[in-house]
């Protein structure tokens, strides 16, 4: 059987030690961000991706393994097991391939070649394939047949005899790992995809239209392209199809199959294997290649989902500081919500600014009579519906003051979600749905990922397709694209929510509940050591969590910092060297560079840790995150029909695709920036040219009311 650590340092080009090593680390529980950030002398550092990387593979190498012990069983017990098959099975690296080898094997319902050997046919099949050979003595097909006949058995006339044999044969020939593996190939590299509209779907009444009659070779097919035909297929809008040369097909079983040259065997080959391909080949094997052309679609827009939820997650944060946050709306009015510098919920307002010039006044009054009261420092508005008229009214508001907020169009989506959801009401049983969304968006400003963090990923909506690819496989990555941010940021132990604390490393749902019980009966933490005390929290938990943990203004100043408590004493050795107190981090780092680090490894801590340490040093408690920046609309744009060919605009990366990135100009309807406008030069990867909540100008290139579309373009003027 395989060896898999082996193996995969082979495909991988790393270390087998280092892969041994991380594969004995996680498979003891240890997380993956503990992993890349605190064992590195262990993995050689290997960082996240890689060790990610090295875990799917072996997974997916384990599984196979497991899988071909099954077969290999099952195969042996029918007393079929060659040792020519069983070496085929144990050299398998791919699912596909394992698969195609255990078909023949494998228990099926009653086929007809199942039927045709009930009836006794089997030894005719036998016959008939020992006349396939360049030497065989030439027998009448027919003659042999007639021993066959036999009423009672169903078998009336020599052509039944014949067509029962054919089943059979055609069954062995469909079952072959080696042609069922080479036209699989052929469909992938030389295969079409064509779809067209259905008759009772006229022009411009789908969103599929560009797929009325499409074409495209399976091999060059974008994910975004697969993925939307196999929408409109289950909508029931189009149709699709894989086309593909029948002839060649039918040559290469031909020439695969047929070894003599005699008249009456070829013929009847020919037609067993045109029956073999059109009946139990050409439906499974396309069946497999959509499969697998929607698997790698599927993983394709989830590394895109990945990186756009990763950007998001990692937006720079406002800041904790007073914050309103604001729900707009016409009808039902505006719903203000005051957060302290925590987060913390203080009072609500609604207000009725679109209805009458009284109430517009009286709104006004209110929005100001908060910020003096609160001294609020940021506002959040949601871009929702009376999103930009909200934010034209509160720069009215705000410009008769001296010390004027900062005043922020916040992306809203999922709000509702957070709202609605069981955790809201958890927070805030008493409150109106509405309120919990107001509260959100102030929150959102203050520190995206402390927030982001209460809803379901893909609800955010920075994916592609995310409701159509792998949902098992969707959650898995949106799950450790959450955790690896959460971790990579860190978290406030005294003021994180148990939806954070449960993305921290090692930590439980049950130890993150039980940890801010322990907080709001105890008061706040003083240092990391004091977890210890959290009911279910022991030492494994302890080693895994710690190091992502912040207190600012803790006993311990290492306590704010990433460096984790097993290594405390080495920055204690090096502060007695240097003769400065612990608790003067600063001048440490200022000397630091000074330090032969080599003084302080150990057999635990190499050299590569104690740069790690130095560098988070050198910066204690500081967010790695981006400055904050924020979009300025243009003012008098509201709605699309505002928008006019040519303007230049600011606008926010609100989702990235592989076509290109939508920007929220400010009218409710995000415009496309495809691929070909996002930069003076080839872009391949829109990924590397802009992120999800980066500010960029556009340029206005189409406006399409009816259609609710709208072009945008980041290139230069020519």
């Amino acid at each position: 059987m395989l060896e898999i650590d082996r193996y995969i340092s082979q495909e991988l080009n790393i270390n087998p030690k280092n892969i041994k090593n991380a594969l004995k680390l996680l498979s003891e529980g240890a997380t993956i961000p503990f992993v890349a950030r605190y064992r590195k002398e262990y993995t050689g550092s290997l960082d996240e991706t890689e060790l990610r990387n090295i875990w799917d593979r072996f997974t997916y190498l384990q599984e196979l393994e497991e899988r071909k012990k099954v077969i290999l069983k099952a195969i042996a017990e029918t007393g079929k097991l060659t040792e020519e098959l069983k070496e085929k099975i144990e050299s398998c690296l791919q699912k596909t391939e394992l698969e195609d080898l255990y078909l023949p094997y494998k228990p099926k319902r009653r086929t007809r070649a199942t039927i045709a050997r009930e009836k006794g046919l089997e030894p005719l099949a036998e016959f008939i394939e020992s006349q396939n050979h360049p030497q065989a003595k030439i027998r009448s097909i027919e003659q042999e047949a007639v021993k066959y006949i036999a009423e009672e058995k169903g078998v009336k006339n020599i052509e039944d005899a014949i067509q029962g044999a054919s089943d059979i044969l055609a069954e062995a020939v469909a079952e072959k790992a080696e042609s069922r593996a080479y036209i699989r190939e052929y469909f992938l590299n030389s295969g079409c995809f064509t779809s067209k509209i259905k008759d009772d779907c006229p022009e411009g009444t789908t969103k599929f239209e560009m797929y009325r009659n499409f074409r495209v070779n399976v091999k060059d097919i974008a994910p975004h392209n697969i993925l939307a035909l196999l929408r409109g297929e289950t909508e029931g809008v189009l149709s699709l199809e894989l086309d593909f040369d029948r002839e060649f097909v039918l040559s290469y079983l031909a020439d695969s199959e047929i070894h003599t040259r005699v008249k009456e065997v070829r013929i009847f080959y020919q037609e067993m294997l045109k029956d073999a391909f059109n009946r139990l080949m050409k439906n499974s094997l396309i069946n497999e290649v959509r499969t697998q052309k929607k698997a790698e679609a599927d993983i394709e827009s989830i590394k895109t989902f990945e990186t756009n939820l990763r950007e998001l997650l990692l937006s720079p944060p406002g800041g904790m500081k007073p914050t309103l946050g604001i729900d707009p709306g016409f009808r039902t009015g505006c719903k203000v919500a005051v957060l302290d510098e925590t987060g913390k919920f203080l009072e609500y307002q609604a207000i009725f600014p679109y209805q009458s010039v009284t109430k517009k006044q009286q709104a006004s009054i209110t929005i100001q009579e908060l910020i003096q009261k609160y001294k609020i420092e940021l506002i959040a508005i949601g871009n929702g519906t009376a999103g930009r008229e909200t934010d034209e009214f509160i720069t009215e508001v705000i410009s008769t003051l001296e010390e004027k907020p900062i005043k922020v169009m916040v992306n809203e989506s999922g709000a509702s979600i957070y709202s609605a959801s069981k955790v809201a009401i958890e927070e805030f049983p008493d409150l109106d749905i509405t309120v919990r969304g107001a509260i959100s968006i102030g929150r959102r400003l203050q520190d995206p990922l402390a927030e982001l963090v209460k809803i379901e990923p893909k609800s955010i909506g920075v994916g592609q397709y995310q409701h159509d690819v792998d949902q098992k496989l969707l959650k898995k990555k949106l799950d450790e694209t959450v955790e690896s941010s959460v971790n990579y940021v860190g978290v406030d132990l005294n003021t994180a929510s148990k939806e954070l604390l449960i993305f921290v490393s090692g930590m439980s749902s049950t130890v993150a509940k039980n940890l801010v019980k322990y907080r709001n009966e105890n008061g706040a933490f003083k240092s990391r050591q004091e977890i210890l005390q959290v009911s279910k929290l022991g030492a494994k938990t302890f080693e895994l969590c710690a190091g992502f943990l912040r207190i600012r203004g803790g006993e311990n100043p290492l306590d704010n910092t990433a460096v984790h408590p097993e290594s405390y004493f080495v920055v204690e050795a090096i502060a007695q060297d240097l003769g400065v107190p612990i608790n003067q981090i600063n001048q440490i780092s200022n000397r630091i560079k000074y330090v032969d680090l080599k003084k302080y490894v150990t057999d635990k801590i190499g050299e590569p840790t104690l740069k790690d340490i130095i560098s988070e040093l050198e910066k204690p408690g500081r967010d790695p995150r981006a400055e904050f920046k924020y979009a300025t609309f243009k003012e008098g744009i509201k709605e699309i029909r505002d928008l006019e060919v040519g303007m230049e605009l600011e606008g926010i990366v609100t989702n990235v695709a592989n076509f290109g990135a939508f920007v929220d100009v400010g009218v409710h309807q995000d415009g496309l920036v495809h691929i070909s406008q996002l930069a003076d030069y080839f872009v391949k990867d829109p990924k590397r040219v802009v992120k999800v909540g980066q500010v960029v100008k556009v340029r206005v290139l189409e406006v399409n009311e009816k259609l609710k579309r709208i072009g945008l373009s980041m290139r230069n003027r020519d």
